[in-house]
């Protein structure tokens, strides 16, 4: 009975190393003829490189020292194995012969480990929100698991991505059947519209012959928004509105007019509770509040091509879209009615609006928004002119040098509607001469603020940068 069970025993085991055996040659073989597909891909890339086939016929010399700087090590070692070779029969020293086998026996071993390495992954990636602002941080969770007996040899991973710098990276090992976590955190640096993901892993062998990447997950949006900037001594000239200050409507904000007071409803804020009035009537009362009529401020964002200077954050683009940011904010916050006029490589215009719904608009039309087109700032400010009324506060942010905006302006100025400009001095952003416009500007009354590069923005909208502190409208309102 004992002889038997051993036998059987005996048996059960020889079927295993003989399924082992099989299951090893499979793999040989699989992995043999993944490397001779390698091998005709590569020389059919080399063949296309050197007789220039296809879309590399122009410069065949050029494409072939591509081919070759990228696969570098695998052509040193195809040509130390063809001298090796040759050495071999032509002196048939042994040594020779031996170097010549151990080359010829290196690439399909370094191919087979790369294959091993970059098979049976598992890749999952988590991200937080798809909108961000500049300054704060994407981040990203990636999960690894291995379904492979073998352990994985500093993989590298990287979290692709179309924003501006540097994508993560990093280089990590996991163990057979193991785990690994990877916290991603990149530093949104630049606003605009971009696509994370996805997680590209890269594995290779230890002599760098042979590299495989594979991409799991899949592109996502993420919409960065322009950060604004604290403007505490900003001041624009109030628009001729008839009775403003002494009619007034109500309204669901927090105003420093408190008109009446109600019983309290449930959802009602706690910062509303007059407790004179609870406590005199025994139960809970609230305030209510009224609004004074205000005017329609309208910000002109100049985003015409030709009118630019500089480039990047150095740039009066992003000059101009951090400086209507921070206005929007700050009227925006004091429940003004604002409403958005860009004219760039697209035609965007918000009608006037309050609240946090506004601001997030106008936050992602600035976004998107990039300088080009054909329409200058003049040409803009005549189509919208009927927008603008004597209940209308017009601030025009630009750094144009062309003086028929400034007529058009003058014309809108007919109509009582009152103007502020935003002036991007274009000579310290590496463009022309403004000092014309400004003298321009300061001649016809207009309240003018002039930001120069690299200035701080927030003291610039404020007595550091306006230079018409001669105007009618700035003395009224210091004598109030």
């Amino acid at each position: 009975m004992f002889r038997r069970g051993e036998s059987a025993f005996r048996r059960m085991g020889n079927n295993r190393v003989i399924q082992f055996s099989i299951a090893v040659l499979g793999a040989i073989l699989r992995s043999a003829a993944a490397l001779l597909r390698w091998i005709v891909y590569r020389a059919f890339d080399v063949a296309r490189a050197l007789f220039g086939l296809g879309r590399l016929m122009l410069r065949p010399g050029e494409a072939g020292f591509r081919v070759i700087r990228r696969h570098h090590n695998l052509f040193f070692v195809g040509v130390a194995f063809g001298v090796t070779v040759g050495l071999a029969i032509a002196t048939g020293h042994w040594m020779f012969y031996r170097a010549s086998y151990i080359l010829g026996a290196l690439v399909p071993l370094c191919f087979l480990w790369a294959r091993l390495q970059i098979r049976g992954l598992e890749v999952t990636v988590e991200r937080t929100t798809e909108r961000l602002q500049v300054g704060q941080e994407m981040e990203a969770r990636v999960r690894m698991n291995s379904r492979s007996m073998f352990t994985k040899l500093l993989l590298e991973l990287e979290d692709r991505t179309d924003m501006p710098g540097e994508p993560a990276r990093t280089a990590v090992t996991v163990s057979a059947k193991g785990k690994k976590n990877w916290k991603v955190r990149v530093r949104c640096e630049r606003r605009g519209a971009f696509t994370v993901g996805p997680v590209r892993v890269t594995a290779g062998d230890p002599f760098g012959l042979f590299r495989f990447s594979r991409d799991f997950g899949k592109p996502l949006p993420l919409l960065i928004l322009p950060k604004p900037e604290e403007l505490p001594y900003f001041w624009s000239p109030s628009a001729q509105l008839p009775g403003e200050g002494t009619v007034r409507k109500r309204t669901h904000y927090v105003t420093p007019n408190a008109a009446t007071i109600r019983e309290y409803y449930p959802g009602d804020s706690y910062n509303r509770i007059h407790w004179r009035s609870t406590a005199r009537l025994g139960r809970l009362m609230v305030k209510t509040f009224e609004m004074d009529p205000t005017s329609n401020i309208w910000i002109a964002l100049d985003m015409h091509g030709a009118s630019q200077a500089g480039t990047g954050d150095e740039g009066t683009e992003e000059y101009g879209v951090r400086i209507a940011t921070s206005l929007a904010h700050h009227f925006l916050q004091a429940e003004r009615m604002l409403g958005l006029m860009v004219h760039g490589t697209e035609k965007l215009t918000l009608d006037p609006a309050r609240g946090s719904k506004q601001y997030g608009r106008i936050l992602e039309v600035l976004a998107t928004a990039r300088a080009g087109g054909d329409v200058p700032l003049s040409g803009v400010l005549e189509e919208e002119a009927r927008a603008f009324g004597r209940n209308t506060t017009l601030i025009v942010v630009t750094p144009s040098v062309d003086e028929r905006w400034l007529a058009a302006l003058q014309e809108i100025m007919h109509h009582g509607t009152r103007i502020v400009v935003v002036y991007l001095d274009p000579e310290g952003f590496g463009g022309g001469t403004a000092q014309e416009m400004i003298a321009m500007l300061t001649a016809t009354g207009i309240a003018t603020y002039v930001v120069r590069a690299g200035s701080d923005i927030g003291l610039m909208l404020g007595p550091s940068g306006l230079v018409d502190d001669g105007s009618r409208e700035l003395q009224r309102a210091g004598a109030r």
